[in-house]
């Protein structure tokens, strides 16, 4: 068994490869139709497993290179920027609640959700020079909260059934 910190490379390179995969499944599946900009987020499953089995830093790593990754391959620096102001918040909010282990993996999740929708508003709001966009934030608050419990309950089902 591997102890905490003798993660190998070769690790970190299946879980940035899996987040990779489930982003770009996630995209040829449109539940953004309706609502632009409302996603599930089942590469935060990657982020959020990690968050809980290996350790902050390693969640930051794999997500920031996701985010790069997916930008180059997929995106452009506009959906760069978007990813990377989410992943920030939401990395800022999620950390600090795990290590207080008042809450639970899905209320850590739930607020990764919504505090990386918020990231993403004001993002937006910043690089258009606006701030009416403010106004969308309640509806990308309530996706994020559903898309913070799905992601939120099925990591939890592999932070407890996946040994690493």
């Amino acid at each position: 068994m591997m102890r905490k910190y003798t993660y190998s490379p070769a690790l970190y390179g299946i879980l940035i490869a899996l987040a990779m995969i489930l982003s770009y499944l996630e995209s040829l599946v449109p539940l953004s139709f309706a609502i632009p900009g409302v996603k599930l987020g089942l590469a935060n499953i990657v982020t959020v497993f990690v968050l809980y089995k290996i350790g902050a830093g390693s969640a930051f790593l794999i997500t920031a290179v996701r985010v790069i990754l997916i930008s180059i391959l997929f995106g452009n620096i506009m959906s760069f920027a978007f990813s990377a102001a989410g992943m920030l918040l939401s990395l800022a909010v999620m950390i600090p609640m795990k290590k207080s282990g008042k809450f639970s993996v899905t209320g850590v999740s739930v607020s990764g959700g919504v505090a990386h929708n918020a990231g993403q508003i004001l993002a937006a709001a910043v690089i258009l020079g606006t701030k009416e966009i403010i106004y969308y934030l309640p509806v990308l608050c309530i996706s994020g909260v559903l898309a913070g419990i799905c992601i939120g309950l099925l990591s939890a089902q592999l932070i407890e059934r996946v040994k690493i």
